[in-house]
């Protein structure tokens, strides 16, 4: 998938990202809304990794953020769940993960890049950086999340926006 601004306006992206929310919902006890500022309040972490497409290009960079099982502790997962349904603020943008990468101690949710802010280019004010997989997985422009037990019900039943293009729904590096 190729970058591209986001086409909605919206005041997500006022400087600070004031107004720019998180919501989760789904197999969930406690669905919600996070507030960057929210998210920032969990353990912070970094890591430098590659990010790597399946196009051929890729860099390195430190990413800042919450490892994502702190949010999904935080929203209690219900036992059932199976899958996490990522959206991006692009309405045809959104992706999914198995419970075994969401939970995995590498995916997170970037907030910062090498040093700083994460920049809108890059994603910000937030993205799902899941490093064990292709760059496609890792969303940018994150808004909402869906705990699940079924994929069949999102898109086209295939798991992503990416199959529906014609990539694998699982891009393991």
């Amino acid at each position: 998938m190729k970058w591209r601004l986001p086409a909605t306006p919206s005041s997500a992206f006022r400087p600070g990202f004031a107004d720019w929310r998180l919501s989760i919902d789904g197999l969930v006890d406690r669905p919600g809304s996070f507030s960057l500022a929210q998210l920032k309040s969990y353990p912070t972490r970094s890591q430098i990794t590659m990010v790597q497409c399946e196009e051929g290009w890729s860099y390195i960079a430190e990413w800042i953020g919450v490892p994502f099982h702190y949010v999904l502790d935080a929203v209690s997962v219900q036992p059932h769940a199976r899958y996490v349904v990522y959206f991006s603020i692009q309405p045809d943008w959104w992706d999914s993960m198995d419970m075994a990468d969401a939970l995995h101690p590498q995916t997170f949710l970037v907030y910062g890049m090498n040093g700083g802010e994460l920049p809108v280019g890059n994603g910000g004010p937030l993205r799902m950086r899941v490093p064990r997989q292709l760059g496609y997985k890792s969303v940018k422009f994150i808004t909402h999340l869906t705990v699940t037990d079924n994929l069949k019900t999102f898109g086209k039943g295939l798991g992503s926006a990416s199959p529906e293009g014609g990539y694998a729904w699982y891009a393991g590096i």
